[in-house]
């Protein structure tokens, strides 16, 4: 080899090696914790459930009694005959109905009582004693004004999850610095420029904090409101299949709605890092 090609050589830039040892690493790191733990909860399980006498199926039955509805959730046999993800997507839609209402009121009615204290002063005392009702109490009061299940549940979950939005967004309207307020006087920024410039930005982490507890809480409202008004959804087949004595498949239910709910706050989390990102 000539001296010319081995100093280009030596001076030719070098990849860093991919530390792929470290990613795996990593990777188990995140994993292998939740997979043994998720053993251990199903083996516990399933010990408890064969003892003579057990109530409840354990996860073996449970996966053979409900095969069918794990294999195929896409049925749909007309009325509530539907497979599990027809049920699934019906509470969504409810849940992404309500919960955008209550994003866009929560959001508008805590910087209002964040910025003013007159309206937090008016406002606040209401809050606290209408967050506290529980949210089946609204049921029947929204079934009487609706007269309608769907309309009905929309309600429920935007009484439900209005609250949090509201009194996250008024805490971080609240500690917005002096000096970006300084700074919005001396500009003369309008009050759609101040929001957009200076509050929106400045409450973006306590907005999305209000946005997960009320996701959290718009899921748990449409499941227990669904086992009342009846139809299709995710609730109606919990209740449905009570009444039927199926409690493999209530097991299942469970377990799809403790993914969704997981899903949907993880949704919300990745949604926060990206704007305030």
């Amino acid at each position: 080899m000539s001296a010319a090609s081995q100093a280009i050589q030596a001076t030719a830039p070098t990849r860093p090696p991919i530390p792929w040892r470290k990613m795996a690493h990593d990777a188990a790191a995140r994993v292998v914790p939740p997979l043994i733990g998720l053993a251990i909860i199903l083996a516990l399980w399933q010990l408890a459930c064969d003892r003579p006498g057990a109530m409840l199926p354990g996860p073996a039955k449970v996966v053979k009694d409900t095969w069918e509805l794990i294999a195929n959730p896409f049925f749909d046999h007309g009325g509530t005959d539907k497979g599990l993800f027809w049920h699934l997507y019906a509470s969504l839609k409810r849940v992404a109905f309500g919960f955008s209402l209550s994003a866009a009121a929560g959001i508008l009615l805590g910087v209002l009582i964040g910025q003013s204290m007159l309206a937090f002063r008016a406002l606040d005392p209401i809050f606290q004693v209408l967050r506290t009702v529980p949210p089946l109490a609204w049921l029947p009061i929204s079934l009487a004004a609706f007269k309608a299940s769907d309309p009905s549940a929309i309600f429920v979950i935007f009484i439900t999850s209005v609250w949090p939005i509201i009194l996250n967004t008024a805490v971080g309207v609240r500690n917005i610095p002096d000096d970006y307020r300084n700074v919005a006087r001396v500009l003369r920024l309008s009050p759609p420029e101040y929001f957009f410039r200076i509050v929106l930005p400045a409450t973006v982490p306590y907005i999305f904090t209000g946005l997960k507890i009320g996701i959290g809480l718009s899921w748990l409202a449409i499941v227990a409101a669904e086992m009342l008004i009846g139809g299709v959804g995710i609730g109606f087949f919990i209740w449905d299949a009570w009444n039927s004595s199926l409690m493999s498949e209530i097991i299942l239910a469970l377990i799809y709605v403790g993914l969704v709910g997981f899903a949907l706050d993880r949704l919300i989390t990745a949604v926060g890092k990206k704007v305030s990102g």
